[in-house]
């Protein structure tokens, strides 16, 4: 048996020796096992397991042109509400064959622009980003690279590609109606300054048909920033009834503040987040929140790429998954 140090990288060369196999018979092993016997295949794969070689993927994806890769751009992987749709994106690219690569966008549009030429030049399979791609010259270059692209966690009837979300705008609208129909009239936004929290707060808003008490945070949310923010909110109006969070981080804050203030939620001020964290329905009191099935977007959007990278027609490339207000003690009225 042959001595592998790690002195250089081991090639199928050295994996075809090791196993007794010739070097065509080594690559069908790896890449096209189905025309090779069961043992011939687990001698190549002990020979890889000891020589420690790590196939090309490059050098399969010229040949092949996939590279069996999709590139995925978040806001930021710390945002609770994100964390169920990558988990799930994961999954069912995995169980198809793909992995997928992240990047973080840092709700910077400028970044976003260069993350999506470093990824297209990276020739994946298929991009997915996190919102609406607002850069038309980001907008023209997915479009002439001619791969999938789906646009998720937000709704237009102009997507680049295909689109699996929501509209921020119903959200906000649906809060509002959700605290008028509880009698509850000197309401406050906390949000961040993100662009879909922007289009809730204006759903909010139009629905109030009134401006209202707003504190204004950066993204990403965090509780310190909650904290912070309940405290301008209280400054701007001492008498609040009710305050929406633009994510539950935020709202978890809130809630820290009041308490320390000696105000009783939900008897002196109600909360609302957004995103349905898991921490939502363990805190206490327990957080009423917007609730968004963030998982199906994520195998929604793993479906639409697949599917097309195998060249299956998608008869429906908008999908709506909606949303719902998931009641809890935040805003209790018993």
């Amino acid at each position: 048996m042959t001595v592998f140090r790690a002195t250089k990288s081991a090639t199928l060369h050295d994996v075809a020796r090791e196993a007794g196999v010739s070097l065509i018979t080594a690559s069908r092993a790896l890449s096209n096992p189905a025309v090779v016997s069961e043992g011939t295949i687990a001698k190549v794969h002990e020979a890889v397991q000891r020589t420690g070689y790590i196939p090309n993927l490059l050098a399969g994806s010229l040949k092949s042109k996939r590279s069996l890769m999709v590139a995925c751009l978040v806001p930021a992987i710390s945002v609770a509400q994100f964390l169920p749709t990558v988990q799930s994106l994961t999954s069912s690219l995995d169980a198809a064959g793909y992995q997928l690569i992240l990047g973080q966008t840092g709700y910077d549009h400028a970044r976003e622009e260069a993350l999506i030429n470093t990824m297209i030049s990276r020739r994946p399979d298929g991009i997915v980003v996190t919102g609406l791609v607002h850069s038309t010259a980001s907008r023209e270059q997915l479009r002439n690279a001619g791969i999938p692209v789906v646009e998720m966690w937000d709704l237009s009837d102009r997507p680049v590609d295909m689109l699996v979300g929501f509209s921020h705008i119903k959200v906000g609208s649906a809060i509002a109606g959700y605290f008028l129909s509880k009698g509850w009239q000197r309401i406050g936004i906390a949000t961040g300054d993100d662009h879909r929290g922007a289009l809730r707060r204006e759903g909010l808003l139009a629905t109030l048909g009134r401006d209202v008490p707003t504190a204004v945070v950066p993204a990403p949310s965090s509780m310190e920033l909650g904290r912070r923010a309940l405290t301008e909110l209280l400054r701007q109006d001492p008498t609040l009834q009710a305050v929406y969070c633009s994510s539950d981080q935020l709202a978890q804050g809130v809630l820290a503040e009041a308490q320390a203030r000696g105000l009783r939620v939900p008897g002196q001020l109600v909360v609302c987040g957004f995103g349905d964290a898991d921490f939502a329905a363990h805190m206490q009191p327990s957080l009423t929140t917007v609730q968004v099935d963030g998982a199906v977007i994520g195998s929604t959007a793993a479906r639409l790429i697949v599917d097309r990278c195998r060249g299956v027609a998608i008869a429906q490339p908008i999908v709506d998954v909606g949303f719902r207000i998931v009641e809890r003690e935040s805003t209790s009225q018993s």
